[in-house]
């Protein structure tokens, strides 16, 4: 009877280990203002599985929310947002980091419309992404005007696609950001805890007068396909 209760629990390991993940990875992002669902994309799974396996070790559990402009994004995943001396509100945050950088992974099809996840990184020559920080894009809505504006001033004569134009004018974002820093997962539910995040009073570094901490949880299997059958049915 032993050995078939061992037997039993090697075949559930090994049927754990092999199991295969969800078409789509879900998160869910929890703060005082509310939780939005963010699908990772599959198209750059360099960034989706250093996100993964930071929200399955914790790490972000705790971190904070440390920078937030109106009409343009909201960062966290600093590890120093963390620390008892840094995390007073009016410290400077932004500099914390990981002991290595993430590739950049630009996709023409992947752009910084309203509601994105994408990497920060700073200054380096390849656009390398933080290995931890993060942000959302709040963003607002141009004219066309103003995208053509964009286009000869910002982006030095790199062309908008007409279909990211549509979305640029009706649902919004930061388009000055596309083909510099990797965006790697969007909005599903909750826009509205960006929008209340943005809109907080902060100093003049951009930090909120109060910590917003966050809690970063992975989305079950069953989750995820449920989401994923909401999202996008199948047509019969």
């Amino acid at each position: 009877m032993k050995r078939i209760f061992t037997l039993c629990l090697l075949l559930l390991a090994i049927s754990a280990a092999f199991a295969k993940p969800p078409k789509n990875q879900y998160v869910r992002i929890k703060t005082s203002y509310g939780s939005v669902i963010i699908r990772l994309y599959n198209q750059t799974p360099k960034h989706r599985d250093n996100f993964i396996k930071l929200a399955k070790e914790g790490f972000y559990n705790g971190t904070l929310f440390h920078r937030v402009i109106q009409n343009f994004m909201i960062q966290g995943g600093d590890p120093d947002s963390r620390d008892t001396a840094k995390n007073k509100p009016g410290a400077e945050l932004g500099n914390g980091d990981l002991k290595y950088t993430v590739p950049a992974e630009f996709r023409d099809s992947l752009f910084h419309k309203r509601g994105v996840l994408a990497a920060a990184r700073d200054d380096n020559p390849t656009k390398a992404s933080s290995a931890c920080q993060f942000y959302i894009v709040e963003g607002k809505r141009f004219t066309p005007g103003k995208l053509d504006t964009l286009e000869n001033t910002r982006l030095k004569g790199r062309k908008i696609p007409q279909y990211q134009r549509d979305i640029y004018t009706t649902v919004g974002g930061v388009p000055h950001l596309d083909q510099n820093y990797t965006v790697y997962g969007e909005v599903v539910t909750g826009i509205d805890m960006v929008d209340r995040i943005a809109a907080v009073k902060k100093d003049d570094k951009d930090r909120p007068d109060v910590n917003i901490p966050m809690t970063v949880e992975l989305l079950s299997k069953k989750e995820c396909k449920q989401l994923d059958e909401l999202l996008w049915p199948k047509v019969k």
